[in-house]
């Protein structure tokens, strides 16, 4: 009976990326990493990636971040208790702190 409040919050997390849509472009970046050296760090449009993937716009979401699936798992996962959560998460930020440094050294 205690886990019941998940399959609201999943609900309203997922209506809420499904209903609002960001700009491609924002009018400005909001990530400090961008402002000091001009590049995307692994996060850089993660945000309208998410808003994306809620309207099955996978191509888009993808576009914005190559990571986006695995970030929203990881945004999910916390809906759920058990050691399949930590495993995704150690994993997860294993693969973001890779997808940054290929995206810092290797992308002009």
């Amino acid at each position: 009976m205690a886990r019941l409040w998940r399959i609201p919050a999943i609900a309203l997390l997922f209506g809420a990326l499904w209903l609002f849509r960001l700009p491609a472009q924002p009018a400005f970046r909001l990530c400090g990493f961008h402002w000091l050296t001009g590049r995307s760090c692994p996060f850089c449009g993660l945000t309208r990636a998410m808003f994306e993937l809620a309207k099955g716009h996978w191509s888009a979401a993808i576009g914005f971040n190559a990571l986006s699936p695995l970030g929203m798992a990881m945004v999910f996962s916390l809906l759920w208790d058990g050691p399949a959560r930590a495993r995704l998460w150690s994993a997860g930020l294993a693969v973001f702190a890779a997808y940054g440094v290929w995206r810092v050294v290797l992308v002009v």
